[in-house]
């Protein structure tokens, strides 16, 4: 046998780095201490940074601003004084992390306090944050520290009420204080206020159509009010076993509303009263059926009208709708329809003035998220505010006395990383656009109340973060905040991505990526590429702005794209097609199409890549994600496993059908059909090819882990191999800031090195 072919034999039996032997020098593999090293990266640089600062926060009077910055040891929170540019601590550290430690039962260190950004609440003696998806609110006067408690009955991702709490059905006040609105026995009844002698206004309620006290809105003349009567939906349960709780033997059962798609959900009538003369009108449901949410109403400031925001299930339209306070009649002020779906969470209007007469929407009609001016008496479109082939990201404030709008836009610098974030001011005509932030860079700015002053916090992945307050009238700097300083984490080693842009399925789309390369890159030799993954359709994902240490798939603390490059890897991150924050096309792809994940985009630029860079081997090609980026994994292997050779899915919705409602309807639509099969990684298990390891938390509250096991199944009927963590006691973030972390990726970063080094 010739060497050629001996050596082609050699690496048929491989499990992996065939192309590494035929062309190239093979890398090491990393030793033990090497993982230990890595697992360490975070802890050891993240602190190694100086002034490295996040986004500003204003004291309600509008006089000063805090933020958070990097200091020695951790971070600092430091407030500002606007005119005068004092300096001072934002508040004592020290004693917030001892409030901490004891409210939370574990230590808090005071350098390290555990959010990153708080608000203050109405005042500046009371700072409030979210820890863990749960809102804390701390007084500075005594650092007593408590947890807030939402007094609501809580609801299935919003749309199926927890009918085994009871409302919140304490007596809502009228404007001028004379009476107060209750439900007595699934009816409707007022009082005068202070007074027990109620009057009955509606008869028709029962516990299977009850009025929902939380929903009243009284009307600003304390003539009227609109409260929901409201059908249940079906309350779904999602059963889950701990087997190894904490301090006690037995396991325990764990249960959890959560409605799925295709699930019945609570249906809303709004019913307007008139408290004088006690008349119920029903609104006609007419322009507005079928609804999957109604929003909370709103009344106009004159009070002769109110409006609500309604979403037709399906996605397909949305809608403002006003109701006449003295008819009940009910027009549209604003209808967007779309053939594919409106993205509900990206929704804005605004009301000026609060008379109905104009709104302001935000919409994709013209295949770009720009600004309308709409009638709301007729629902057309007055004029446009905002036009061209880039994006409006967000309103920032709307001034209906100087018809003028500040706002967040992506796209409009020719030549500029399309998703950079920009600043803008402009008329509601759609003259004088101005804009704030010129530096070739992302930027987030914080507006003061009054709209006087304004803080712009800019990066780049390979620009240290900059602050500086403005004077917004005229756009004039007035003092520099905070400039990122990296010098120690340069000298430990520290290299920016490199940013790679290469084009789409199409032929002609951008598409951007990131690149880490090991800390001893070597160009003559071979590298085994890990594709970091999550392309869900609700946003982008790849970095923009400079914080090296979360460049990662979901989660602050699960090992970074440096830690894991370092092993010996090209770790890379891509937006492809279906994403969110390019053109509504760009979007749609994903629409009843999530198996796609971008993939033709993603594999196009990895070729892009590898030909201009040989050391990259597009032979041994991983990849890993988390939820959304779990699937997309399982979906790498399942419909493209010629290209992907091995993948960690983690925590992943692995069929849209055992997922929430919300999240999946939004892309895939009502009711459910053949587009949650085609995206199934339970019906398309028998196309596995490569190496897969399936990570889950055994108490997984957003994605169902059922779905988890569900695929595991699907696999061993299907005869095929793979490895399965199941963490107890884990949740959806388990190994990424939650849990295990050191342990999970340990386990994710050897999965890598036995499959692809």
């Amino acid at each position: 046998m010739s060497l050629a072919a001996r050596r082609a034999r050699i690496c048929g039996l491989m499990l992996a780095g065939c192309a590494a032997l035929v062309s190239g020098t093979v890398i090491a593999a990393p030793t033990r201490a090497d993982l230990e090293r890595s697992l360490a990266l975070r802890e050891s640089w993240q602190y190694l940074t100086r002034d490295v600062s996040w986004p500003a926060h204003w004291t309600p009077d509008g006089t000063a601003f805090s933020y958070r910055k990097t200091v020695e040891g951790g971070f600092a929170f430091e407030t500002v004084e606007a005119v005068s540019q004092k300096r001072s601590a934002a508040f004592d550290q020290q004693r917030l992390a001892a409030s901490l430690t004891e409210a939370l039962g574990h230590t808090v260190a005071p350098l390290r306090l555990p959010f990153a950004e708080f608000d203050y609440a109405g005042d500046r003696q009371t700072i409030q944050f979210w820890l863990d998806e749960e809102g804390w609110r701390c007084k500075l006067t005594d650092y007593t520290c408590q947890k807030q408690e939402d007094p609501r009955r809580p609801r299935g991702f919003g749309v199926v009420r927890d009918l085994s709490v009871p409302a919140d059905n304490h007596p809502r006040l009228s404007p001028d204080g004379k009476w107060e609105a209750l439900v007595q026995d699934d009816n409707l009844v007022v009082r005068a206020a202070g007074t027990s002698q109620v009057v009955r206004l509606s008869s028709d309620g029962s516990s299977g159509n009850f009025y929902d006290p939380e929903t009243i809105a009284w009307s600003p003349d304390s003539r009227h009010l609109i409260v929901y009567r409201v059908r249940p939906g079906f309350a779904r349960h999602v059963l889950r076993v701990e087997a190894a709780p904490k301090d006690k033997a037995q396991p325990g059962l764990q249960t959890q509303l959560y409605p799925k798609p295709g699930d019945a959900i609570d249906q809303e009538q709004p019913v307007l009263f008139d408290i004088a003369e006690k008349r119920q009108t029903v609104v006609d449901p007419a322009l507005f059926p079928n609804a999957y949410e109604l929003s909370g109403v709103r009344w106009r400031a004159d009070g002769k009208s109110a409006e609500f925001d309604y979403v037709r299930r399906g996605f397909g339209q949305a809608r403002i709708i006003a109701v006449d306070a003295a008819s009940g009649a009910a027009h549209a002020a604003v209808t967007e329809d779309a053939k594919t779906f409106v993205y509900a969470d990206r929704r804005f209007s605004h009301d000026v003035k609060g008379l109905g007469a104009e709104i302001v929407w935000a919409s994709e009609r013209d295949g770009w998220n720009h600004l309308y001016l709409i009638d709301g008496r007729t629902g057309k479109v007055k004029n446009r505010i905002t036009t061209g082939q880039w994006v409006v990201r967000d309103v920032v404030k709307v001034d209906d006395e100087k018809r003028q709008i500040w706002f967040a836009a992506s796209g409009m610098t020719a030549g500029e990383d399309p998703y950079f974030r920009h600043y803008y001011r402009i008329d509601f005509d759609g003259r004088n656009l101005t804009p704030l932030t010129p530096e070739r860079a992302d930027h987030t700015v914080s507006f003061s109340p009054d709209m006087q002053f304004y803080v712009d916090t800019y990066s780049r992945v390979d620009l240290p973060n900059v602050s500086v307050l403005y004077r917004t009238s005229d756009g004039a700097p007035i003092m520099e905040v905070a400039k990122g300083d990296i010098s120690r984490l340069a000298a430990a080693g520290f290299h920016a991505p490199e940013v790679f842009t290469a084009k789409g399925r199409d032929g002609k789309t951008d598409i951007w990526g990131l690149v880490v390369r090991p800390r001893d890159y070597d160009p003559a030799k071979k590298y085994p590429v890990i594709e970091n993954i999550y392309a869900g359709p609700h946003d982008s994902f790849v970095p923009k702005s400079f914080w090296p240490f979360g460049y990662h798939s979901g989660g602050d603390k699960v090992i970074g794209m440096q830690a894991l490059a370092n092993l010996g890897f090209i770790v890379v991150q891509i937006d492809g097609m279906g994403t969110a924050n390019r053109s509504k096309a760009f979007q749609d792809v994903a629409w009843k199409n999530l198996q796609d994940s971008g993939f033709p985009d993603r594999i196009l630029w990895h070729k892009a890549l590898a030909a201009k860079d040989p050391a990259y081997d597009i032979g041994r090609v991983g990849i890993y994600g988390a939820s959304a980026g779990g699937q997309s994994t399982l979906n790498a292997l399942l419909f493209h496993g010629d290209f992907y050779k091995a993948g960690v899915a983690m925590a992943g919705c692995y069929d849209n059908r055992m997922d929430k409602i919300s999240w999946n309807e939004q892309w895939l639509g009502w009711p459910v059909d053949k587009s949650y099969a085609d995206a199934s990684g339970v019906d398309n298990a028998a196309r596995l090819q490569g190496k897969l390891f399936m990570i889950v938390g055994e108490q997984d509250s957003n994605v169902d882990p059922a779905s988890t096991m569900q695929v595991a199944d699907a696999l061993i009927k299907a005869d095929k191999d793979f490895d399965l963590l199941v963490v107890p006691g884990g949740e959806h973030s388990v190994g990424r800031s939650t849990g295990p972390i050191d342990y999970v990726t340990r386990r994710l970063s050897e999965f890598f090195i036995r499959s692809l080094q």
